[in-house]
């Protein structure tokens, strides 16, 4: 008997030993997006049921962007996450900088019916949204129709709201002043249409309110606090759905691009969060977003699952897309540090 003690003694000493020395207990796996309506609407479709389907828990969080904060998690090494909803400059930046795993397309289906701006070493497209113009049609019967109209305070009366930076802003302060999607980046390419943007915006800044993350223009509208915004289309719709509101959406001059999913280099679940990409991108699951939120799908055969009611509210309907713009993710990782810069003294004036 001594012994036995005496053993068990010696073995609860080697596992308090063995424990002191052992790694933190395992991370859940953690998957981030946009936050709002948005990521409500994928905690149904995608966190809760792949959850369930792997029997162990994902853990979601909301961010706001910026390639800055993917580099510090990934420099500072061991990122506590797994899976990102990125955009396009941060897919771009990011996977030439090695902040991301490389994706095993061999486990995602229909890789073929994904439209080619959705398909990436780096990244799987999630969804094809635009930002645009929108407003209350409680408060303004005959609302506005370009961006024109958005910057007219004389037959529009008050406030406005833009993102906070110069991405979108100088596009929409271009087609303000008249220069057709078509044309905007050839404009912004030069020195002198830059100026030009500038220019423009000088006309609306004392009636700006500007947003940074993408639940806040709408907030600002059910608020009364301005006439109209700059919004993501989805969310547009989304808040309609969810809170009976009568906000509409202005597609001619919209801006639109894919958002897609990247996996932290070295994340401690990036297995798991390869599998969760790949079960967000299957056709059944995806079919299900614009049920909740408008957004474009990059898996076709998703796209032609979404019932006919349903398709007019998505940026990819033909007639959604004749006098939108594509936004040129070429031109901001050449241009963005300077023409942030540049913003940024603006604001500051």
């Amino acid at each position: 008997m001594r012994k036995r003690v005496g053993i068990l003694a010696m073995g609860g000493l080697l596992a308090v030993g063995l424990g002191m020395a052992m790694p933190a207990a395992a991370r859940d796996l953690t998957v981030v997006s946009w936050g709002g309506n948005y990521q409500d609407a994928q905690r149904e479709i995608y966190f809760k049921p792949f959850a369930e389907k792997t029997a162990k828990p994902l853990l979601d969080e909301a961010w706001d962007g910026g390639i800055g904060v993917l580099q510090a998690k990934v420099k500072a090494g061991n990122p506590n996450w797994d899976a990102v909803q990125v955009e396009v400059e941060e897919l771009a930046l990011g996977c030439a900088d090695g902040l991301y795993e490389k994706i095993d397309w061999s486990k995602i289906p229909d890789k073929d019916k994904f439209i080619p701006s959705a398909v990436n070493e780096c990244g799987v497209g999630a969804i094809v949204w635009s930002t645009a113009i929108a407003y209350d049609t409680d408060k303004i019967a005959d609302g506005p129709k370009s961006w024109a109209d958005f910057w007219d305070v004389q037959k529009f009366p008050g406030k406005r709201s833009l993102r906070k930076g110069p991405k979108y802003t100088l596009e929409f302060a271009l087609m303000a002043d008249g220069v057709a999607p078509a044309d905007v980046y050839k404009a912004l390419a030069t020195p002198e249409g830059v100026d030009r943007a500038f220019k423009k915006l000088d006309e609306l800044k004392a009636n700006i309110v500007w947003w940074e993350s993408g639940a806040q223009p709408l907030q600002l509208l059910a608020s009364g606090e301005v006439a109209m915004a700059s919004a993501y289309n989805g969310r547009i719709t989304g808040i309609n759905r969810t809170e009976n509101r009568h906000f509409k959406v202005v597609w001619p001059g919209s801006i639109y691009a894919v958002d897609s999913w990247v996996i932290l280099k070295d994340a401690e679940n990036k297995d798991a969060a390869m599998d969760f990409i790949a079960f967000a991108s299957q056709p059944e699951n995806q079919a299900k977003l614009p049920q909740h939120v408008a957004y474009g799908l990059p898996n076709m055969n998703a796209a032609t699952q979404v019932p006919a009611d349903l398709q007019a509210d998505l940026p990819t309907d033909p007639a959604n897309m004749e006098q939108a713009l594509s936004l040129d993710v070429d031109f901001w990782i050449d241009n963005s540090e300077a023409l942030t810069q540049r913003f940024n003294a603006w604001l500051a004036q």
